[in-house]
């Protein structure tokens, strides 16, 4: 399992991941994770500035960001998914969160079937507040569970520990069957990284689904008998970010989620 590592400059602690992004995010005691979702997808340099407005606007420092959600106008190449992260780890390196090799945000990056951006964006991102401020949600905030929100990182039907393309899980295969492996290898993947962050399954407030393929077939035989049935589903009409991907999720404990106006 994955080394966590305390983030004390962010108030929160992070499952080691790769370069791009950590595997998840969750608050250390004392703090509550924030997620805010832009109202229109905004190009990265652009979002990066508007989440920096944000976070001195709530009095928190830059490594108070512990997760970002983006979007892109289609999947990219290896090659190119890898030239993608090099420019956008380079802000988290200048905000002072990209340390001695270890990236503490987590991150999901998928790409709309329908109204996608002309570049890639920002959907959505999340961070820590002091638990119990106005800024939290009051003690709304350490309502969930334990108190302990967090935030898992997207995962797609590729262990990340296997050569690419070949180790993709049901490589190809878009059938009822391959769609219901690659959903139980991505759910097996969110539970272990839950585990390994020390969260709490049973706490979830969202599930992502991302793919433009149907998954009503899945509904009873993999999210109703993981419990996710019961908090609904959000399913993103989306693609995974690299060529070859056709099944993504994320989860997440945040008990305050808000929507922020952009010009």
């Amino acid at each position: 399992m994955a080394t966590l590592h305390n983030f004390d400059a962010g108030g929160y602690a992070f499952l080691e991941g790769g370069f791009p992004y950590s595997a998840g995010a969750i608050a250390l005691p004392g703090h509550s994770i924030v997620r805010a979702r832009f109202h229109r997808v905004l190009p990265v340099a652009e979002g990066f500035a508007a989440i920096e407005a944000h976070l001195r606007a709530a009095n928190r420092p830059l490594t108070a960001l512990c997760a970002a959600e983006l979007r892109s106008p289609q999947p990219f190449s290896f090659e190119g998914f890898r030239d993608f992260n090099a420019g956008y780890v380079a802000v988290l390196e200048r905000w002072g969160l990209y340390r001695d090799g270890l990236n503490p945000v987590a991150r999901s990056n998928v790409c709309p079937q329908f109204d996608a951006p002309a570049q890639p964006g920002f959907f959505a991102f999340s961070y820590t507040v002091p638990a119990g401020t106005a800024a939290a949600g009051g003690a709304t905030a350490d309502a969930v569970a334990s108190g302990r929100s967090f935030v898992v990182a997207g995962s797609g039907e590729w262990p990340e520990d296997q050569p690419f393309p070949e180790g993709i899980v049901a490589r190809g295969d878009t059938s009822a069957a391959g769609l219901a492996s690659k959903a139980q290898y991505v759910l097996g993947t969110m539970r272990e990284r839950t585990t390994g962050l020390g969260g709490d399954w049973s706490a979830l407030t969202a599930a992502q689904v991302y793919t433009v393929h149907d998954i009503h077939p899945l509904l009873g035989s993999h999210f109703a008998a993981d419990g996710l049935t019961r908090i609904g589903l959000t399913w993103h009409v989306c693609r995974p970010p690299i060529v070859g991907l056709d099944f993504e999720m994320d989860v997440r404990s945040v008990a305050l989620e808000r929507v922020l106006a952009v010009r």
